[in-house]
């Protein structure tokens, strides 16, 4: 009975916690406890806790890492202060993604205690709706990297977070279902990158309010949204992105080369992702490439894969022809330019690189002389079954050889020994002769 009891009560603690969420302290406490992970010592093995004058047996031999991941843990308060500061006053990279935070308060209270922390994670927490106290974002100020993916986080608590940051060089924002971009009266002049990807973001009148938010962004990353076109001028573009030296925009909605050579007036953009929008689809790997590479002179890195000297010269060369059937009315301004660059080029010579599927052979055996047609897909053990009843030998009893009239005889027949072989590996040619001799006893 006593046992029952126990067992009601230990399942009740247990029902209690996940309903009410459990501490960061807790958490650390459990994870980095010495009889649940192995004690290390080391470089690079973390630090371990000293002494408090109200030290906890778990607390003073607790050794933790410098970058603390505690993902999926049930997280949703920060616990006791001082505790916090005790266990990671050292730790400069925090995750706490899929927890269960639904208060920005809480997790002020973490970062109030980590005066070190450079990076912090806090994707797939339900944070909508949630808002800080006036003063709360001081405690993020110190943050140089902040992902809040799938938070559902508001434009307006962004901009909140970003203006205590004065450091702040990477922001998350993916998976956040923004059909749209709010303005604040305050850029972030730090932002360095930016992944935005996942998104609703269809217009680009909303795209640009990134770039009046973020002046010195170097990296966009909008992959995945449906932006169907740009629509800017271009002293306006060179304006919006002074800075840009790289934009993803995998799966995006773009279906003009118009809009490809808008990228052009990005003034620094030179690493651009282009994969999976409506315009190539029509096209071959190859001509979406060099099509691609053709309308952006100055971009050296396409889908990854650095664009050499020898390459765009290659795609510039192919886009002249590619457009030469081309009405003289319709001929794009970029024709021109690469013609006043390469002249107008004749288009290249149909070459058929197939090998041959047959070939005219003078077939010699004994004294007999007759032609061949040969089939240069089947293979030498073929051919020999293909001789048997003309030369009135046994396969097993005949040697066949191929003589190339095109070197004449300063050669050596070659023999065709091997079954397997296919007759057009020897690069058999109408003309040339095959002498089959019985073998010697």
């Amino acid at each position: 009975m006593e046992m029952d009891m126990e067992e009601t009560e230990g399942k009740m603690d247990m029902d209690m916690e996940d309903e009410m969420g459990r501490t960061l302290v807790q958490v650390i406490s459990e994870k980095y406890n010495p009889d649940n992970f192995p004690y290390c010592r080391g470089p690079g093995a973390g630090v371990v806790i000293r002494t408090s004058p109200q030290g906890s047996p778990v607390k003073d031999r607790l050794n933790l890492p410098s970058v603390l991941v505690l993902e999926s843990c049930g997280i949703s308060h920060a616990g006791d202060e001082e505790e916090v500061a005790t266990f990671c006053a050292h730790v400069v990279e925090l995750d706490l993604s899929r927890n269960q935070f639904r208060d920005w308060g809480e997790i002020s209270k973490i970062l109030c205690n980590i005066p070190h922390l450079d990076f912090l994670n806090l994707s797939m927490n339900p944070l909508k709706g949630s808002s800080l106290e006036p003063g709360g974002a001081e405690a993020f100020s110190g943050l140089r990297r902040l992902v809040l993916n799938s938070t559902h986080v508001s434009w307006a608590m962004v901009h909140t977070l970003t203006q205590e940051i004065p450091e702040l060089e990477e922001l998350f924002l993916c998976l956040n279902e923004y059909e749209c971009v709010n303005l604040s009266r305050v850029p972030c002049p730090s932002l360095r990158l930016l992944h935005i990807t996942d998104n609703l973001l269809q217009d680009w009148s909303e795209v640009r309010k990134l770039g009046l938010l973020y002046p010195r962004l170097t990296s966009l990353i909008l992959a995945n949204n449906s932006l169907s076109s740009i629509h800017e001028p271009e002293d306006s573009l060179q304006c919006l992105f002074p800075n840009l030296h790289s934009i993803n925009l995998h799966n995006s909605g773009l279906n003009c080369w118009e809009d490809i050579e808008k990228l052009n007036y990005f003034p620094k953009l030179r690493e651009v992702r282009l994969m999976g929008i409506p315009l190539l689809q029509p096209y071959t790997d190859q001509e979406r490439r060099y099509l691609t590479i053709a309308h952006l002179p100055s971009v050296t890195v396409l889908n990854g894969s650095v664009v050499t000297d020898g390459e765009r010269e290659d795609a510039e060369r192919f886009y002249i022809r590619y457009h030469l059937d081309c009405p003289e009315d319709e001929l794009p301004q970029r024709f021109h330019n690469l013609v006043a660059c390469y002249g107008r080029l004749a288009p290249l010579a149909d070459v058929d690189l197939r090998p041959l599927s047959c070939a005219q052979v003078e077939l010699h055996f004994g004294d007999n002389t007759e032609q061949l047609e040969l089939r240069l897909e089947q293979t030498v053990a073929d051919l020999k079954k293909q001789l048997r009843p003309i030369v009135q030998l046994p396969v097993n009893k005949m040697r066949v050889y191929y003589i190339d009239r095109q070197l004449g005889y300063a050669l050596a027949p070659q023999e065709l020994k091997y079954g397997a072989r296919a007759l057009h590996s020897y690069s058999i040619r109408d003309g040339d002769e095959i002498l089959v001799v019985p073998k010697s006893q």
